[in-house]
């Protein structure tokens, strides 16, 4: 909607809360909404109603234009629940008074309906209050249906008039209820979707390490249990370090070795099978984790990595440098737990760190 336009204009003032305190706006837009729609309605029903030539109906029906438009002028004086309450009572006296004098083939009655779901959708608390107005709801509609049965309307209309009117009664229901479905859940959708969205960053603050991204113990320990619990083809699990990190951060500083850990951590994602579990186990350590993937086939994967690795080159300020990672990879034989392996990927990583480092050893 172009901004400082008519139709934003009046968009604004329909939105514009009543100023009072602890009050709900989205209720006062909703109740002005409302009106205005049964406004329009009581103007095409004028229309119609005065092809009738009953003088009286007429008169009756050009009463509910003026009606719905003072309660529209009185939402903006009055407070929120004063303006619901109007409009519902103005609403109930106008629908009776329709069935009173048109009858009930042209479905005005079904406007009780919109008044019920209003109050559901408005009111958060008083549910005793809202058992009540529905019994009331309920027991008046009965009483207009039985009155029907045995009273002729005042305005007989012909089979024309009565189906142009019921379509459009049926039409401004469906309006009106649309209206209050629309108002209200789209605060409930938007409220959620926030919800949803910052669950989801709490979820993946609870998952992941703040620095790299990756996966954090907690969550690796999480996975690598449901995987071996319903592992039906051969995984592979790697524990890597980088040689020498300490120094790193020695010599060059802590900032430098932070991006060092976040530079390998790229590496890992880019470089390894797409389905690979990365995570970061702890300090300078990771864990890979290879489902459907034998040791050969996970050996030849960190091979490429290894080499990926060697050929990066770190800014240390003062001059430039390169890492190396070892490697202690592990196949799932289908029947040790969780320790077991992590004990035997770090044993082998060991094997590793004596044996010269920057190396695989499966």
């Amino acid at each position: 909607m172009k901004e400082h336009s008519a139709l934003s204009t009046i968009y604004e003032n329909i939105c514009r809360d009543t100023g009072k305190q602890n009050e709900s706006a989205k209720l006062i837009a909703v109740v002005r909404m409302l009106t205005l729609s049964m406004l329009i309605h009581s103007f095409v029903c004028c229309i119609l109603v005065s092809l009738t030539g009953h003088t009286e109906a007429l008169a009756f029906s050009l009463i509910s234009p003026v009606l719905f438009l003072a309660i529209f002028v009185l939402s903006y004086r009055c407070g929120t629940f004063v303006s619901y309450c109007i409009l519902n009572v103005c609403t109930l006296f106008w629908t009776v008074m329709n069935v009173y004098y048109f009858g009930w083939n042209i479905g005005i009655q079904h406007f009780l309906v919109v008044l019920l779901v209003f109050l559901f959708f408005s009111k958060y608390r008083h549910e005793a209050a809202k058992i009540i107005y529905c019994v009331f709801l309920f027991a008046l509609r009965l009483i207009l249906y039985y009155y029907c049965r045995s009273h002729e309307p005042i305005a007989v209309l012909d089979a024309g008039l009565s189906n142009a009117l019921q379509t459009v009664n049926t039409f401004f229901i469906f309006l009106s209820l649309g209206l209050i479905a629309y108002l209200f859940s789209s605060t409930t959708q938007e409220m959620e979707g926030k919800l949803i969205e910052y669950n989801r960053k709490l979820m993946k603050q609870a998952n992941t390490d703040t620095l790299t991204g990756l996966y954090n113990r907690r969550r690796t320990m999480e996975y690598l249990d449901s995987l071996l619990k319903n592992a039906e083809s051969q995984i592979s699990i790697c524990l890597c370090d980088i040689d020498h990190f300490k120094r790193v951060n020695d010599t060059y500083g802590h900032d430098v070795g932070d991006v060092v850990l976040t530079t390998i951590s790229d590496t890992f994602r880019k470089r390894l099978p797409p389905d690979t579990f990365i995570s970061r186990w702890g300090g300078e350590e990771f864990l890979l984790i290879f489902p459907r993937l034998n040791g050969d086939e996970a050996g030849t994967a960190l091979e490429i990595l290894r080499q990926k690795i060697r050929d990066l080159v770190f800014d240390g300020g003062s001059e430039k440098f390169t890492i190396s990672l070892t490697f202690g990879l592990v196949e799932y034989d289908f029947h040790s737990d969780i320790t077991t392996l992590l004990k035997e990927a770090d044993e082998k990583l060991y094997v590793g760190k004596e044996n010269g480092r920057d190396r695989i050893v499966f």
